[in-house]
């Protein structure tokens, strides 16, 4: 019997135009709190856990924040994305290749590591059908690069994280997929470069899900041709 893998998907930046409304909902958090810093800094970060990124931002300023501070400023990330989530919009090709797995029966999970309230209206957008098997950040104990998201996505569908592959946009999900032994399969719509995640362990790099889609091949997964 042939076993095809299942897939792991990353959110934000791999299957929906969210990453730029998420880098200026924190720069807009950071600046309530006094704390100016470039968008390309803060873009850099993105796809970290809320705590880690805002630990590797403060890094960057000399700055250091109280817990509680720093709760203030992930609350106040959470308040501006929510005004800005009208805007995001499936990438090319997202709702087609997931839809597309679903019919071949390739079992496929999303993992984020934003919570469960910033992630539902983007669901509903990218058109997630009920049941899906969806790990947010509320979920586990630490988020990307650590790789509990991608075990906990991988246990949903039954499956060993090592039989699956992480598909993600930043450097921090292809060292998450490493962590969890899973090949990692990197895209570049999130704006990380192919050098990057290549260097950060990805298996193959496409443009976008619908660049992904038509090389499903190349990843082991059997397309009948019609």
């Amino acid at each position: 019997m042939e076993v095809q893998p299942a897939l792991l998907f990353d959110l934000d930046g791999t299957l929906v135009d969210s990453v730029y409304q998420h880098v200026l909902a924190w720069r807009e958090a950071l600046e309530e709190c006094g704390i100016e810093l470039s968008v390309w800094r803060i873009h850099r970060r993105i796809g970290m856990s809320g705590g880690l990124f805002v630990n590797a931002l403060l890094r960057e300023t000399g700055r250091d924040l109280a817990p509680e501070e720093a709760r203030q400023v992930m609350e106040a990330h959470s308040r501006a994305y929510e005004r800005a989530v009208t805007q995001v919009r499936p990438l090319p090709g997202a709702r087609e290749l997931l839809g597309q797995l679903t019919e071949m029966g390739i079992p496929w999970a999303i993992a984020t590591s934003g919570g469960r309230q910033s992630a539902d209206p983007v669901l509903r957008v990218l058109g997630v059908p009920p049941g899906t098997p969806i790990v947010t950040r509320d979920e586990v104990p630490f988020a990307k690069p650590d790789p509990h998201l991608f075990l906990a996505a991988a246990a949903k569908l039954g499956v060993d994280a090592q039989d699956a592959i992480v598909v993600g946009d930043s450097v921090w999900d292809m060292l998450a997929a490493q962590r969890a032994r899973a090949l990692g399969v990197g895209l570049l719509s999130g704006g990380y470069g192919r050098e990057e995640l290549e260097r950060a362990g990805a298996f193959r790099v496409y443009e976008d899900p619908a660049d992904l889609r038509i090389h499903l091949d190349e990843l082991g997964i059997r397309v009948a041709r019609r």
